[in-house]
């Protein structure tokens, strides 16, 4: 068995959005001061890195971390390697997806260059390859980018048409040393109340 960690690292050297909280870790008690532990306390956002988007992070009467299906988190996946295209379309795609329904799908892009900047420029799905993957019944995608839409997007439509095919968001996956194939993913967000978003520690395992 191999386990492949495709989380990226949570450090002040993590870029976020611009204008958005970034990850600060502080000891608030020292083991100097207190004799036996130290203790910290962790300042981010919850869209740092790799991360879920709850419903709520996009609609008002979406649902929110907490209420979201576990069981979508963690089962098949197929890594999916669009990394030759400048935005993923169905013919690119199409044979593939359809080989695997259900499955989870994880697409490389190998867009997000430069680790610790914030990227430009991303790609993102188009609306025909939301629709396939809603009939092929997929219950949740991930991509290695900050976004499933375009950064500069105020509508955000992907986001939204993912939704209605009641498919899960995982963002900011790190699949660089990851080639196409099915693995099991772990992707866990963490139990916060009534948050729109959680940070993942997200694994792929090879058997």
């Amino acid at each position: 068995m191999k386990v492949y960690d495709i989380s990226r690292p949570l450090s002040e050297k993590t870029p976020t959005w611009p204008g958005d909280t970034p990850f600060s870790y502080n000891v608030n008690w020292s083991k100097q001061h207190t004799g036996s532990v130290n203790v910290g306390s962790v300042k981010m956002s919850v869209h740092t890195a790799t991360h879920v988007d709850a419903p709520y992070h996009f609609d008002d009467k979406g649902k929110r971390m907490d209420e979201l299906d576990l069981s979508v988190f963690i089962g098949q996946a197929i890594v999916v390697d669009v990394s030759k295209h400048q935005s993923v379309e169905l013919d690119h795609v199409e044979g593939l997806l359809t080989l695997h329904p259900t499955k989870r799908i994880l697409f490389k892009t190998n867009a997000w260059k430069e680790k610790e900047k914030f990227p430009t420029d991303i790609p993102t799905l188009s609306a025909d390859v939301v629709r396939l993957l809603g009939s092929l019944h997929t219950p949740l995608i991930g991509v290695d980018l900050p976004s499933v839409d375009y950064l500069d997007s105020k509508e955000l439509p992907i986001h939204h048409a993912l939704h209605q095919a009641n498919i899960c968001i995982l963002e900011g996956i790190d699949l660089s040393e990851v080639e196409e194939g099915e693995y099991e993913l772990i992707a866990l967000p963490l139990k916060l109340k009534g948050t729109d978003g959680s940070p993942v520690r997200a694994i792929l395992v090879k058997n």
